[in-house]
């Protein structure tokens, strides 16, 4: 799959499901791409596929996929019930949400994450599903909020 086809305009359904390991190159693009178009107060050159790549080793990687496309991805590092990524190529149809769901589904319902402090349009969409901010912080030079839910 190519990045062209993560960025097709597509409509009816999708569907959530665990990230098939020949897909995790894809995801990883798809990763850099929503983080260079949204974190536009981080230099691009910082988003990374390999960094993508090697924290999903550790992680349940779940995709959003609609007739052969990846729209979205989540990644849960169980251990700790972390969401560490949840990043969407196209917003508006609830694809962030259905996401979010399952991996909420996924980890018993109890999950945290970390938001950066920046990404206000994040944090307002964790305050409306259910999470509360418990925690701020620093980590090399990026401003961070720990939300919790459950």
């Amino acid at each position: 799959m190519d990045d062209a086809g993560l960025r097709d305009g597509l409509t009816g359904g999708y569907g959530v499901r665990r990230a098939r390991p020949e897909e995790l190159a894809t995801c990883a693009r798809l990763y850099v791409r929503v983080l260079s178009d949204t974190f536009t107060w981080i230099p691009p050159e910082r988003h990374r596929e390999d960094d993508f790549l090697r924290a999903a080793r550790d992680e349940d990687v779940f995709v959003a996929a609609e007739a052969g496309r990846i729209l979205g991805l989540a990644a849960l590092y169980r251990p700790q019930a972390f969401l560490h990524s949840l990043y969407v190529a196209e917003r508006g149809r609830g694809i962030g949400k259905a996401l979010l769901d399952h991996v909420i589904g996924e980890a018993g319902g109890i999950l945290q994450l970390k938001c950066q402090a920046a990404n206000a349009a994040a944090q307002a969409f964790y305050v409306r599903e259910g999470f509360r901010c418990t925690e701020a912080g620093e980590d090399g030079g990026v401003a961070w909020l720990r939300f919790v839910r459950g």
